[in-house]
C-alpha cells in the first residue's frame, strides 16, 4: 500500500501540517524528505531503512555523498536536495549573527559554529571578522587539517582581518574527536594570534572549540 492510500492521520506530510514537526518521528521527517519511496518500499520503508543503515538520524545527514547516494531510494538528486536543506539551516543561524554585535549573542554564535563544523571529519579553523561595534563582517574558514590538527599561520589570519578592516576576531575550530577540551597546542597557537593581532591593534576576543554537539571557550577558561 502507498503512502497516499493510508488515513489522512497517519501520512507524514499531512500529519506534519495539522500537528506541526514537532509531532513526526525522524522516519517521518526523512520520507517527507524523500517524497517517493521505491519499487516495494514507501518513502517512510526507506526512511527506516536509512535509519537502520546509518544509526541516526545526525548520521543520516551527515553521510558522505557516495554513501548515500548508493541506497535505494536516495540518488544524487535528493542528495543535493538534502545539502540546499542544511546550509538553508547554516544560513540562518549565520543571519541571526548578522543583527547585532555578537558578543550579545554568544548563543548564535555557538548554534552557527556548531551547525557549520560539528560533523566535519577533519578539522577546519575558522575566523569571525567583526568590525568595531562587533559586528560580523564575515565568517570564514582559513585552513583545513588532518584529524590530528590544522596547521594555522599567524600571518594569514592578520592579513585577512586587515583586508576585511576587521577590529576584532573570533577564532573557532572543531575536533573531530567530539571532545571539546582545548590542547596544548590550541593554548600556544590561540596565545600566537592573540599577539600576532595585538601588533596591527585588533583584539582576539575569544576562541571557540566544537565538538560533538558542544562548545568550549578559551576566553571563559582565561586562557586569552
Amino acid at each position: 500500500m502507498q503512502i497516499r492510500d493510508w488515513p489522512l492521520a497517519e501520512r507524514p506530510r499531512e500529519k506534519l501540517l495539522q500537528m506541526g514537526s514537532g509531532a513526526l518521528t525522524e522516519a517521518e521527517l526523512l520520507a517527507i524528505w524523500l517524497r517517493h519511496g521505491t519499487r516495494g518500499m514507501t518513502a517512510l520503508d526507506v526512511a527506516r531503512s536509512l535509519l537502520t543503515r546509518f544509526g541516526s538520524l545526525r548520521s543520516v545527514l551527515s553521510a558522505e555523498r557516495n554513501a548515500l547516494c548508493q541506497q535505494r531510494g536516495v540518488g544524487p538528486t535528493r542528495w543535493a536536495e538534502l545539502q540546499a536543506a542544511l546550509e538553508i539551516v547554516r544560513r540562518h543561524h549565520l543571519e541571526r549573527l548578522k543583527t547585532g554585535p555578537v558578543l550579545q549573542s554568544p548563543r548564535a554564535a555557538r548554534e552557527y559554529l556548531i551547525a557549520r563544523l560539528r560533523d566535519r571529519e577533519h578539522e577546519v579553523f575558522c575566523c569571525l571578522f567583526l568590525d568595531s561595534r562587533h559586528r560580523l563582517i564575515i565568517c570564514e574558514e582559513l585552513f583545513r587539517g588532518t584529524v590530528d590538527g590544522a596547521s594555522v599561520h599567524p600571518r594569514e589570519v592578520v592579513k585577512q582581518a586587515l583586508s576585511r578592516n576587521a577590529t576584532a576576531v573570533i577564532l573557532a575550530h572543531n575536533h573531530p574527536s567530539g571532545v571539546a577540551e582545548p590542547s596544548q597546542a590550541d593554548e600556544i597557537i590561540t596565545t600566537r594570534l592573540r599577539d600576532a593581532l595585538a601588533l596591527v591593534e585588533i583584539r582576539l576576543l575569544d576562541h571557540l572549540i566544537i565538538g560533538d554537539g558542544n562548545c568550549t571557550s578559551l576566553a571563559e577558561k582565561g586562557l586569552i
